[in-house]
């Protein structure tokens, strides 16, 4: 239900009056206590006190102030009253004489706290029978060994002023000279012919030329009875 002028007027009077919130929503109808209290407070109006507050400080009885007794009540209780007298003083003990020096001489040396047992080693035992390194078994890597330098061998005497394999090229004659396993095996080392890995002198020895097959000899035979040759 919207607010007309009417019903703001109507509010800001029956506030004043002092009316609760609820009072107010049944007299306005269609609205609730929470509207009526967010209206008035969008409208400004002065804020009252809480009516529960209000009356519960009301209902509370005021505490009854002690009574004053009066002076023949008061002179009976003083008679009454028994006389205080006073204990007898005891002498003071003697102060105890400083042991500081004493403890200190008679204290015993401190104790160290026992070592903690060692703790089991766990082993893990891996397939085939191999024992697995824990984290704490493991060894720091090795640092690599420094780069080693390479220093050329020197010649031997056989080989000085000789074609050694590592001296080969293609401009130089690859003609074996001696047996390898010979300490001046070496090659030839001279310039080739132009289109083959010899020199002219070892071109002679490698490539011959083919007789005419009538000029052939037939090979020698065989040895212990070998099959002849036709």
């Amino acid at each position: 239900m919207s607010w007309t002028d009417e019903r703001i007027d109507l509010l800001k009077a029956m506030w004043e009056k002092g009316l609760t919130a609820s009072q107010i929503a049944d007299e306005l109808g269609g609205v609730s206590r929470n509207a009526v209290i967010g209206k008035a407070h969008r409208l400004g109006l002065q804020s009252r006190p809480s009516p529960v507050k209000a009356n519960d400080t009301a209902k509370k009885p005021a505490a009854a102030a002690p009574r004053k007794p009066s002076a023949p009540e008061a002179e009976a209780v003083r008679a009454a009253a028994p006389v205080a007298t006073p204990a007898p003083q005891r002498p003071a003990p003697p102060a105890p004489e400083p042991v500081a020096a004493t403890a200190a001489a008679t204290a015993a040396p401190p104790v160290e706290a026992p070592a903690p047992p060692p703790q089991p080693r766990i082993v893990s035992v891996g397939p085939g029978g191999f024992l697995r390194q824990g984290p704490g078994d493991q060894q720091a890597p090795i640092p690599p060994a420094p780069p080693r330098r390479l220093v050329p061998a020197k010649p031997s005497p056989e080989m000085a002023g000789k074609t050694s394999l590592l001296d080969l090229t293609e401009r130089i004659c690859k003609w074996p000279m001696g047996h390898p396993g010979e300490a001046d095996f070496h090659f030839c080392g001279v310039a080739v012919n132009p289109g083959f890995p010899y020199c002219v002198e070892h071109c002679g020895r490698a490539y011959q030329a083919q007789l005419p097959r009538g000029t052939r000899r037939p090979p020698p035979p065989l040895p212990f009875g070998g099959p002849r040759v036709r």
